[in-house]
Order: structure tokens, then C-alpha cells, then sequence
């Protein structure tokens, strides 16, 4: 596990620097990571998963999927990861995976308090 923030700190800064398009469940999650400075997020909405894919595959833009990682969550990341893969989108998981190794997250709306808990 993680002992301090530098780490995650400095994968929210690679992310800041590109021009990725970030995927989160919902509008807590996009809080979150727009209090920590994170851009260009794009929530699931209510719209059918195939239109969400297609709409993404449009920008021509690399994607970084952070569903939470719990099962529902899981699911939709590997449905997400799936269909933007076969519509020809470059998807980012460094960052997701960062995450579900080397901390005990479970949804991305915990990750400010998360990286407070550290910090303290």
C-alpha cells in the first residue's frame, strides 16, 4: 500500500497533462477528481452504453476509464474498455491500475479523502 501521496500525486499530474478523456460512473466521482484538478471527464450518463462508445470514439482522443472497482463497476469497465478498443480508441489504464494495486479504493468519489487519510 501506499505511504504517501507523491506517487498518486504524480500519476494526477500525468493525467492533467494530457489530453485524455476521463470515464467515471457518476457526478460525485467527476467532483472528486475535478477538486484534485483532473479536466475533460465525462460521466455515464443514462444513454445506452453502444451510444456512449460511439459518441467517445468521435473525439479521436485517448481514454482513461475509472469505474469504481467494485462488481458493477468492473462490469461496465470491461464493457467500456471492450467496445472503445473495437471502435479503434487508445485506452489509458495505467492510472486505474495504479489504483487497484496499490490502494484499498473502492470507488473514485473516496479518492480525495483517501489521499487525505495519507497525508495526515
Amino acid at each position: 500500500m501506499i505511504k504517501n501521496t507523491d506517487e498518486i500525486e504524480e500519476e494526477i499530474e500525468r493525467l492533467k497533462n494530457s489530453e485524455n478523456i476521463i470515464i467515471v460512473e457518476g457526478i460525485k466521482d467527476k467532483k472528486a477528481l475535478n477538486y484534485l484538478g483532473l479536466k475533460n471527464i465525462v460521466t455515464l450518463s443514462k444513454k445506452p452504453m453502444f451510444q456512449i462508445i460511439e459518441e467517445l470514439s468521435k473525439k479521436n482522443k485517448t481514454i482513461t476509464i475509472l469505474t469504481d472497482f467494485d462488481k458493477k463497476g468492473k462490469q461496465l469497465y470491461g464493457r467500456l474498455n471492450s467496445g472503445l478498443q473495437r471502435h479503434g480508441v487508445k485506452v489509458d489504464n495505467r492510472f486505474r491500475e495504479f489504483l487497484q494495486k496499490n490502494t484499498k479504493l473502492s470507488h473514485i468519489e473516496g479518492l480525495v479523502s483517501y489521499l487525505n487519510k495519507i497525508e495526515l
